[in-house]
C-alpha cells in the first residue's frame, strides 16, 4: 500500500492567523485596562484605587510589549520561530495578574 504525499500547506496562513489573534488579544487587554482605570477612579481617587490602576496599566504595557514583539516576529520571517517559554510565561502572568486586579476592583 503506497501513501500519497500530503499536499504542501501554505506557510503564510498560520502566522497570519496567529498575528491576528495577538492583535485581538491586545485589543481585549486594552479594553480591560481602560475599564480597570474607570472602575478604580469611580467615586473619587482613593490611594488603593490609584495603586491598582497603576499596576493594571503596568501589566498592560508589559503584555503590549510581548504582543508587539511576537507580531513583529511573525511578520519578519517566512517561517517564524515558536514563542519562547519566557515570553509565553510573561504573557500568561500579565493576563492572570490583570484578572486578579479586576477581581479586587470589583469586590
Amino acid at each position: 500500500m503506497t501513501r500519497t504525499p500530503a499536499p504542501d500547506r501554505d506557510p503564510g496562513l498560520q502566522p497570519e492567523r496567529t498575528r491576528l489573534a495577538w492583535r485581538r488579544t491586545t485589543l481585549s487587554s486594552t479594553v480591560a485596562a481602560v475599564l480597570a482605570v474607570k472602575a478604580s477612579l469611580h467615586g473619587g481617587a482613593r490611594p488603593e484605587g490609584v495603586l491598582i490602576c497603576a499596576l493594571c496599566c503596568t501589566l498592560w504595557l508589559a503584555f503590549l510589549a510581548v504582543a508587539h514583539h511576537r507580531i513583529r516576529t511573525l511578520t519578519a520571517d517566512a517561517t517564524p520561530p515558536a514563542l519562547s517559554p519566557r515570553l509565553a510565561t510573561t504573557a500568561v502572568l500579565c493576563t492572570v495578574a490583570v484578572a486578579v486586579c479586576a477581581a479586587v476592583l470589583v469586590y
